[in-house]
């Protein structure tokens, strides 16, 4: 049996945690780079299924947590994104095209929006 390539395992690697499909949701939606917090929050919030604004503090510092330790340091690793601690803004890369169709699949699947996640 043939084994599976890189690039569709990158892309399932990056897409198994909900944190890091919720982050490239919104990242993919904006078109200049965001603040850590900014994203923290949009991430968090749906996460709780709440709005952006009622995101409350433990949730917030849980995924702030795990994105700056964890997620984010690996999606800039796999050449995803670009994140610097300072000045804390995160930006998508470029069009991850070879992530792109099954980032599209998670979110109709996921949110069912059938808007693909590369349009804003």
């Amino acid at each position: 049996m043939a084994e599976p390539s890189t690039e569709i395992t990158d892309a399932f690697t990056i897409l198994a945690d909900t944190r890091r499909r919720y982050a490239l949701y919104h990242l993919t939606r904006q078109d200049a780079p965001v603040s850590f917090d900014n994203l923290v929050t949009q991430v968090a919030a749906k996460e709780t299924d709440t709005e952006p604004d009622a995101v409350d503090n433990e949730s917030f510092n849980a995924v702030a947590s795990a994105m700056h330790h964890v997620h984010l340091p690996m999606l800039s690793e796999r050449g995803v994104v670009t994140y610097e601690a300072n000045p804390g803004e995160i930006k998508l890369v470029d069009d991850p095209s070879s992530l792109q169709p099954h980032l599209d699949a998670a979110r109709r699947s996921e949110l069912g929006s059938d808007t693909p996640t590369g349009q804003r």
